[in-house]
């Protein structure tokens, strides 16, 4: 899975999933431009040598200046990652129009925006590339209180699909990954409770809680040409975790 001499950008990169795939992308020998809202993370991506951009993809405009603008900073671009996401959790019945207005920006139209802006520029290299649409577990199996999320995961899903035919005969393949449970920051944390460590491993098949590297190699695979035959594919990345019917239960049951 050799990424030398491409440029990937990924959203939301200063942490988590994104800096995962950030820091595998740099091992595999890619450029790496990470955009993300808070400046958090900027210290931790210009640790592994990649560029940091602040940006918020709500910020339409912003956005696509932010990849038109790192594309032109080193001469080409390769790939796309659409990783920046939000997680709002709460009873369907008290949901808010604030709270579906976020979901809706963040994680379903910034992958509608960043795939066309990111298509059209690697359509017009004559090279081709690759986008992976980072979506969950959720779009196929999720609970009460993750309505909204869920359906934009779902609609990751269905719109990488079409973007497979849009973009294929330009020579850029876009690809859905879909990780479950992994170990974020915020999951990291939760696991020093031994009793949510236990939980969190009993959804999976193996008992183990996927790192951010794991997802982030799988997001590599899908960027390098040893997945070309991949176009318009939603890959699950979750330790068979949706595969299970009773891990619904086991998620009702989880403190985070």
């Amino acid at each position: 899975m050799n990424l030398s001499q491409r440029h990937i950008i990924v959203t939301g990169a200063g942490a988590g999933i994104g800096l995962g795939i950030a820091r595998q992308a740099r091992a595999a020998g890619a450029q790496v431009t990470g955009l993300d809202v808070s400046d958090d993370g900027k210290h931790r991506l210009e640790s592994i040598g990649a560029h940091f951009t602040q940006v918020d993809v709500r910020n339409v405009e912003a956005f696509v200046e932010a990849i038109e603008a790192a594309s032109e900073r080193v001469g080409r671009l390769d790939g796309l990652v659409n990783n920046a996401g939000v997680t709002i959790k709460v009873a369907f019945l008290d949901m808010t129009l604030e709270q579906m207005e976020t979901l809706w920006q963040v994680n379903h139209r910034s992958v509608l925006v960043g795939c066309q802006c990111a298509g059209r520029i690697l359509s017009a290299s004559g090279r081709g590339g690759a986008i992976v649409n980072i979506a969950s577990n959720h779009a196929r199996a999720t609970n009460p209180g993750h309505e909204g999320y869920a359906g934009t995961k779902g609609a990751i899903v269905a719109m990488t699909r079409a973007m497979a035919w849009s973009l294929g005969p330009c020579g850029v393949r876009v690809n859905a990954l879909m990780p479950g449970m992994t170990q974020t920051e915020i999951v990291i944390e939760a696991m020093n409770d031994p009793a949510n460590a236990e939980n969190f491993r009993s959804w999976a098949a193996d008992h183990e809680v996927s790192t951010v590297e794991e997802i982030g190699d799988a997001a590599v695979f899908l960027l390098s040409d040893a997945s070309s035959a991949l176009n318009g594919a939603d890959i699950m990345a979750d330790r068979a975790m949706s595969a299970l019917l009773g891990v619904n239960d086991s998620r009702r049951r989880s403190h985070v």
